[in-house]
């Protein structure tokens, strides 16, 4: 049996390795694994504050540390039964749409990118494509300018806490960013144009898709989670999402009812395709993509379209926002279990925590959209890989990795979370 083992997959999030045994055409052993180390944030944050959870948490991932501080905020309120303001809301919608921004523009041209243009690299690019690195650049920086301006800064955000907002950014901030974003549209809109036209895979995945779903928004704070089969509201979540270990990875898998499932831009775009702007929809128009569509390829696009959707949609709230002061609300404690789930960069984040009348945390679980991802992209690999076994080793290699990173993965963020066992 030939095998090909895979010890560092490159231009990821996060460490992972994947062992391929291949004999006669057809995969003997697909294992794809975290190899990052078990990191025990659900034990960590048992014992501590209410409050302490969005600052812990955030250090999961630096890419994604505004996903996690939201998610873990949402999940305490709703164990508080604590309505924030329509201000908060907005406010936090803002933080996670500059995120995405930056983290798209991140994945697309430095991650998957060298994928498509036969470099190794994004550096190694930059001589024929220096425009095009200049765009995700902008990207990138008006992503992160406005992290710093509403989370006090453009890592690990401090301002956004349990009852509100520690730090509000005046109105001329709010002008400034609303200028910002419109002098990037044109490269959202450039960024579409250079991934539709890109050559891809044809392939389906055999998983289905799930995302938040809003009838009156593309959802991104809340929302029942829905692919083409069911749903079902967040609160009920355990009893259709399972996680289960293992022993080969540091990261847990997850499945819904034993089947496997993707979520993610792509997924969000099957469902909410209807509330995309009007310029996003005319970018999906001009992609030439069936939606709804299996091709987790095609997941590169979703990611470009939803860069135009997020900037009209960061521009339309910066230029209506008329911000009013409001200190953080005292919350009142009580006992409770709370579930959070806000769609980030890659895909629907969970955070469920339980409190004591005293409002310190007695248990926590978090699931992450990579960990979701995980056994789909295996088996995405699995059914992938027969048909490349007329190539080069090399290029099989490379045909895999494209794959993967089709994803936007981040390992950081899935490994396991397994609590600790105090003895």
């Amino acid at each position: 049996m030939e095998k090909i083992t895979l010890n560092h997959i490159t231009k990821i999030e996060g460490h992972a390795k994947l062992a391929l045994g291949i004999e006669n055409g057809e995969v003997k052993q697909c294992e794809l694994s975290s190899v990052e180390g078990s990191r025990y944030f659900e034990g960590i944050v048992r014992g501590r504050r209410f409050n302490e959870a969005s600052e812990i948490t955030s250090r999961i991932c630096g890419i994604c540390s505004c996903a996690h501080v939201i998610t873990s905020i949402q999940a305490i309120e709703n164990a508080l039964h604590y309505i924030p303001t329509e201000q908060t809301e907005t406010l936090r919608v803002l933080l996670t749409l500059s995120e995405r921004i930056r983290s798209h523009a991140t994945h697309l041209y430095f991650l998957a990118l060298p994928d498509y243009t036969g470099y190794e690299s994004a550096l190694a690019m930059a001589p024929k494509f220096k425009k095009e690195l200049k765009q995700a650049l902008r990207l990138m920086k008006i992503g992160n300018g406005m992290i710093k301006i509403l989370g006090g800064r453009d890592l690990h955000p401090v301002s956004a806490t349990v009852g509100g907002w520690l730090s509000l950014p005046t109105q001329e901030e709010f002008d400034t960013m609303a200028r910002d974003l419109e002098s990037i549209k044109a490269d959202a809109s450039a960024t579409c144009d250079l991934f539709s036209n890109l050559t891809y895979p044809d392939f389906e995945t055999k998983g289905e898709w799930y995302s938040l779903v809003d009838k009156h928004h593309y959802a991104v704070l809340h929302g029942t989670f829905k692919s083409f089969s069911s749903s079902f509201e967040k609160k009920h979540y355990r009893k259709f999402v399972k996680e289960y270990h293992e022993e080969h990875s540091t990261a847990n898998f997850v499945v819904k009812g034993d089947h496997r499932y993707m979520v993610g831009a792509l997924p969000r775009l099957n469902n909410n395709h209807r509330q995309l702007s009007s310029d996003a929809k005319k970018m999906l128009k001009q992609a030439n993509i069936p939606i709804p569509t299996l091709n987790p390829f095609y997941n590169n696009i979703a990611q470009a379209v939803e860069l135009v959707h997020c900037i009209d949609h960061a521009i339309d709230i910066c230029r209506s926002m008329k911000v009013r002061k409001e200190r953080v609300d005292k919350v009142g404690m009580r006992a409770g279990t709370g579930v959070g789930a806000i769609e980030v960069p890659r895909g629907t984040l969970w955070h469920e925590y339980t409190l004591d009348k005293n409002g310190m945390i007695t248990n926590a679980n978090i699931i992450t959209p990579t960990a979701q991802n995980l056994l789909n992209m295996q088996e995405d690999i699995r059914a992938f890989v027969p048909r490349l076994m007329d190539k080069k080793k090399e290029d099989i290699v490379i045909e895999i990795e494209k794959l993967i990173r089709s994803y936007d993965p981040c390992f950081s963020c899935s490994a396991h979370f397994l609590e600790v066992k105090w003895l």
